[in-house]
């Protein structure tokens, strides 16, 4: 049964159509690496899904239940979706700590012992712990990333949006980033990443969706995907520029 589903959404800026009627699922524990040009759509669909970008018109379903961003449930149904977006968004006047800690003290009403508890767990989770009690202006930004992660899981959520996570940092550190990715698929979290690493979508998805004009014009396992016997000539063409 899917988790998360959308039902042949649009969405529109005036007249400018960015997205073009997707449907889409994704199942427990799955890692789908969502790909293709800039401009295509990727990150506005993966906006959608939690309602940061109502859609136009179309349905998202969670967990069974239909996300609405005029519905009292919104906020708690996108409490179980973590997001991690390129900048970070972490608050620039807390320590690492205290940016894992707040939310979880704010939304799921933990005391500041089990947040804090929770926080340094998850902090030595993604190498960050020796960080705790940095502000973010003391950090790379590989080590902001791996923060703001930490931050997502915070919320034990149930699926994690990742919109483009390693497009903002320098390449040395970009492995840093993309090792927790790997583990925390590795564990079975379910895992929607708008990425332009290939080799993250290759070795780690379970399956590539290609957005491309608004549209998903293609949704397959890597191996198909990045096979040489691809005979789907706009897959070909995308690859050959960014392999």
């Amino acid at each position: 049964m899917a988790l998360l589903e959308t039902f042949e959404i649009t969405k529109a800026y005036g007249d400018h159509q960015v997205l073009r009627g997707i449907d889409f699922a994704i199942e427990p524990g799955q890692v789908v690496a969502v790909i293709g040009p800039s401009g295509g759509g990727k990150s506005t669909f993966l906006r959608c899904l939690n309602q940061m970008e109502r859609p136009t018109t179309g349905r998202v379903v969670f967990a069974g239940e239909e996300l609405s961003a005029t519905e009292s449930n919104l906020d708690r149904l996108r409490a179980r979706m973590g997001m991690v977006f390129q900048q970070f968004n972490l608050f620039p006047h807390m320590t690492a700590l205290r940016n894992v800690v707040l939310p979880q003290m704010n939304v799921l009403g933990r005391t500041r012992e089990e947040a804090e508890r929770r926080g340094r767990a998850l902090l030595e989770q993604v190498g960050m712990l020796a960080k705790a009690d940095s502000y973010p202006n003391r950090l790379s930004g590989g080590q902001k990333q791996r923060v703001a992660i930490a931050r997502a899981l915070a919320m034990d959520p149930e699926v994690m949006l990742f919109d483009e996570p390693t497009s903002a940092l320098d390449p040395e550190v970009v492995h840093d980033v993309l090792d927790v990715m790997t583990d925390l698929a590795k564990d079975g979290m379910t895992m929607v990443v708008v990425t332009h690493e290939m080799g993250f979508a290759r070795k780690v998805a379970d399956r590539v969706v290609f957005i491309d004009g608004g549209k998903i014009a293609a949704d397959l396992p890597p191996e198909e995907f990045f096979s040489d016997g691809n005979d789907n000539e706009r897959i070909r063409t995308f690859l050959a520029k960014v392999l």
